[in-house]
């Protein structure tokens, strides 16, 4: 089908946008290019250069489409705990447009970039989906209300909906062409690279006080390849309305063992220095993953911390600059 890519210039999109190219559909992709890159996005994909509070863009970009995968948004746990008003108006406000504009286009399928910060901290882990979603920061408050507008307008017959509640995304292509470029980098694994490798003087630990086996957070690290297939897997028409899936390995890994990690790989020691702990986070996220196995086929092809630390540190060392450059 033709399918429409909102934030398919990012990282989770981008990847997403190649594996649905290979799987033969035809592919816009929608992105304002604020934090995405258009080096990124595949040549074969239609890209327009536009916001989701743009309605003719949005009505542009939606002509002739079967389905959509929305990944536009902001995705900062701290950011939104200082700057609240930015994430509603990101991922709520202009996630509404983009409903009503596929409304207008009579698209009847969405598969939405959803996350784990929707449950808040779980009384139990693994999580399932079925766990209480109790959002303790304005990022994971965001995710579920437009999950819970999904959940509405899939009951009232508007269309079909799939929540995709990914874990910590992680990893870059293996073949090195496509990679993780933030502006400011937020996520573990490429912070501690560039420590090691010399990018930036050392390595922020925030926290090292919570109850946990070492001190400091856990979390299921899932390979964003992987990510990008579960999407290609969830945009097909279902029996129910709206689904929810977790996307994770189900397996949980510490700050101190994604230090250690990086550190075996790239053969170099990360410089690091405890700090307070940061606004917004729970001490512990991992998946129970049975749901997405079971409806989706989706089995993590990238178990192993190391493999995905070792595509992480290929893309950074021949990529030093991000995509505005090449060793």
């Amino acid at each position: 089908m033709k399918v429409l890519v909102t934030g398919g210039a990012g990282y989770i999109g981008s990847h997403a946008v190649r594996e649905l190219i290979e799987a033969g559909h035809d592919v816009a992709v929608l992105d304002d290019l604020s934090r995405g890159h258009p080096a990124a996005v595949h040549r074969e994909a239609r890209l327009v250069e536009g916001d989701l509070g743009d309605a003719a863009a949005l009505d542009a970009a939606l002509e002739g489409a079967g389905g959509v995968v929305h990944f536009a948004g902001l995705l900062s746990v701290a950011d939104s705990v200082g700057d609240p008003a930015a994430y509603y108006r990101a991922n709520v406000v202009k996630g509404l447009a983009l409903l009503d504009a596929m409304g207008r286009a009579a698209v009847p399928l969405v598969v939405f970039s959803s996350s784990c910060a929707t449950y808040g901290v779980p009384p139990s882990t693994p999580m399932t989906e079925d766990h209480p979603q109790r959002p303790i920061n304005p990022y994971g408050a965001t995710k579920l209300a437009f999950e819970r507008a999904l959940f509405d307008y899939a009951g009232a017959g508007t269309l079909q909906a799939v929540a995709l509640r990914y874990f910590n995304a992680a990893g870059c292509h293996p073949d090195g062409t496509l990679g993780e470029d933030h502006r400011p980098e937020e996520h573990i694994i490429p912070r501690a690279i560039a420590a090691a490798l010399g990018g930036t003087d050392r390595l922020r630990i925030y926290g090292d006080d919570y109850d946990t086996p070492d001190g400091t957070c856990v979390r299921d690290y899932v390979h964003v390849q992987d990510l990008a297939r579960a999407h290609v897997a969830a945009l097909r028409p279902a029996s129910a309305p709206f689904r929810a899936y977790n996307l994770g390995t189900g397996r949980g890994h510490s700050v101190r063992e994604v230090i250690a990690a990086v550190a075996r790989v790239t053969g170099r020691e990360v410089p690091a220095a405890v700090g307070p702990r940061r606004p917004g986070d729970p001490p512990e996220l991992v998946a129970a993953v049975d749901r997405a196995r079971t409806e989706l086929g989706f089995t993590p092809a990238w178990q192993d911390l190391g493999a995905i630390v070792e595509t992480a540190v290929r893309w950074m060392r021949d990529h030093p600059r991000g995509y505005g450059s090449r060793a």
